[in-house]
């Protein structure tokens, strides 16, 4: 049987989704985050989060949480929440390298009755089918008798002040409908939203992969959107400022598409889908169409500089923004380097400005150099390509960085429109 849903909680990976679970349930019971990097442990002891997910007051006023990176510490705990990150790889795959490490290290210190719940993004069947037995064979125990397995999925916001991890729904599930009712007993403590207990593993891990799925496809049609009205000279703001008047349309803006949820998860489904025999034609049409957005905008900077009689080879441009959105740190699969490469191509000179993006991750993820500060009337092009509000702190011009004919290209639709040459 299981043991008491009561007992000391360890959450494997402290980034942006199991840092705030960590703090949630730390100001209830006794919990130990743990992370296998070392300097992130280091510097969540010393009350900073790189994530700027938790504030230095919400991490030293949390009384039962402690963290580090040394499995021994772990050992005692009865409850693993794993929230390590689900990527995937340069072809397009799921990745589940870090799941299974995590599986692996969890594994080898489970226990009789312990309970392990996994977070992390998946395709259906992805738990019972690649996660379980990993556990079996670390623990040398049998699943749904020697321990068992809950799955909720992260409905975590990134750079959002208002959905936060307990104002969101969760949906829960278990490996039985007695571990299930624990499970949802578990979240509910720290929930305010309330949950929703999923009929089983399977449908919870589904659940979690077509909410993001649905948004890919919204925002893929309004991209194309976007892309036939700048080919009739229509305005697209414009047209979904107008369309959006009617109470039941919903209210998707054309852009990239990145980050660690939109960009990734429809292709968990699609490997899974194509796994059992079938293709699926309409999602992975709207994942070509997101992920070419880069190399169309690019298209569209370079015709209308050669409009202008702007000599693009060693030109200079301006990417204002690297975060995958607005207002937030995160570069994880942020499509604005698509827009960088396809700028390169062409052998434009780009510099990068982003006030948000951590130097030494950009430098290391992609090899991109911040420019920190840049110089007014330095550049043939400007991109606005994330809304940071700080770039119009203080009523600043948003082309005061251009020589006297450049081009400005808002891909956000945050500017006013007076103020950009072209936008999305």
């Amino acid at each position: 049987m299981i043991k008491s849903v009561d007992g000391k909680i360890a959450i494997i990976g402290l980034g942006y989704v199991g840092l705030p679970l960590a703090v949630e349930f730390g100001k209830k019971r006794d919990v130990i985050g743990f992370d296998i990097k070392s300097d992130r442990i280091a510097e969540l002891k010393s009350g900073h989060d790189a994530t700027l997910e938790i504030t230095a007051d919400e991490l030293k006023s949390v009384p039962n949480l402690s963290y580090t990176s040394d499995v021994a510490d772990i050992a005692d705990c009865t409850i693993f929440i794993v929230t390590v990150p689900s990527p995937i790889d340069v072809h397009k795959q799921p990745d589940l390298t870090p799941l299974k490490k995590a599986s692996e290290t969890v594994g080898g210190i489970l226990k009789p009755g312990d309970l392990v719940i996994y977070e992390s993004t998946v395709y259906p069947g992805a738990t019972e089918e690649e996660c379980i037995p990993v556990l079996e064979k670390f623990s040398g125990l049998t699943f749904n008798e020697g321990f068992f397995v809950g799955y909720s999925p992260e409905r975590v916001n990134p750079g959002d002040p208002h959905h936060k991890l307990h104002n969101i729904k969760k949906v829960t599930s278990g490996s039985t409908p007695e571990v299930a009712t624990q499970v949802d007993a578990l979240y509910n403590q720290i929930i305010t939203a309330g949950t929703h207990k999923a009929a089983s593993l399977k449908v919870a891990e589904a659940a979690k992969v077509i909410e993001n799925t649905q948004r890919d496809l919204n925002i893929a049609l309004i991209n194309e959107l976007a892309i036939i009205f700048n080919k009739m000279g229509i305005d697209t703001d414009a047209v979904l400022e107008a369309a959006g008047t009617k109470w039941n349309f919903l209210p998707f803006r054309p852009g990239l598409v990145g980050g660690h949820c939109i960009g990734v998860d429809p292709y968990y489904l699609t490997h899974k889908a194509e796994a059992i025999g079938y293709h699926p034609e309409i999602i992975l049409a709207g994942r070509r169409l997101n992920d070419g957005m880069g190399e169309y905008v690019v298209g569209q900077l370079i015709k209308a500089m050669l409009k202008r009689k702007i000599q693009i080879q060693g030109s200079r441009v301006l990417v204002m923004g690297l975060t995958f959105k607005e207002n937030c740190p995160d570069l994880r699969n942020t499509k604005v380097v698509d827009v960088i490469d396809e700028l390169k191509e062409y052998g434009v000179n780009v510099d990068v400005h982003d006030p948000w993006a951590d130097p030494d991750e950009a430098q290391h993820e992609y090899a991109i150099e911040l420019t920190q500060t840049p110089q007014p009337g330095t550049y043939d092009g400007i991109i606005y390509a994330v809304a940071h509000d700080r770039f119009l702190e203080n009523d600043a011009d948003p082309r005061r960085f251009g020589k006297t004919d450049h081009i400005v290209y808002d891909l956000k639709n945050f500017l006013p429109r007076d103020l950009s040459d072209l936008r999305l």
